[in-house]
């Protein structure tokens, strides 16, 4: 989950900073001394800067992208779901168990939350949409194809 940071507590970020930014949603992997190269500073001044981004919240963490056709889930699919009264714990519980939901996001207007599942086959998404009805009413969309996937965030606006 992400922390919300209040706006008077918030890092500022300049044009350095922001091409930090860029360059690790490209590659993660990068080592220190070719970001440095890259923003034309030393290894110790841009590891200087990653350690305060990291400290502040604003990078979160690295990780591998995987396709996840490749391990076995050819289907996503997006569950809004509407809960009914009196559920939202066991709800909870149930999404923290299972795997195939790698997104749960908690939402304002009719739909309280809208899930993104991997399955491996259709009986899955069946059996997981089974176990979800139980907490109220879904609606569920199949993915056919991802045209815009993991998009990196755009610089920031506000750097002097």
């Amino acid at each position: 989950m992400f922390a919300h940071v209040p706006s008077d507590q918030r890092l500022t970020i300049d044009a350095t900073d922001d091409l930090i930014l860029q360059l690790l949603q490209q590659d993660g992997r990068m080592s220190t001394a070719d970001l440095a190269r890259a923003v034309n500073m030393s290894a110790s001044s841009t590891a200087d800067r990653v350690r305060r981004l990291t400290d502040h919240g604003v990078i979160q963490g690295y990780r591998a992208v995987i396709n996840p056709a490749a391990l076995g889930y050819p289907l996503t699919a997006f569950i809004r779901v509407r809960l009914t009264t009196g559920v939202a714990n066991p709800f909870r519980d149930l999404l923290q168990a299972t795997p195939a939901i790698t997104e749960a996001h908690h939402l304002t207007g009719d739909d309280c939350y809208l899930l993104k599942v991997l399955a491996r086959s259709m009986a899955d998404l069946e059996d997981l949409t089974g176990k979800l009805v139980t907490f109220g009413h879904l609606t569920t969309n199949i993915v056919f194809s991802s045209p815009v996937h993991g998009r990196t965030l755009p610089p920031a606006d506000d750097h002097a």
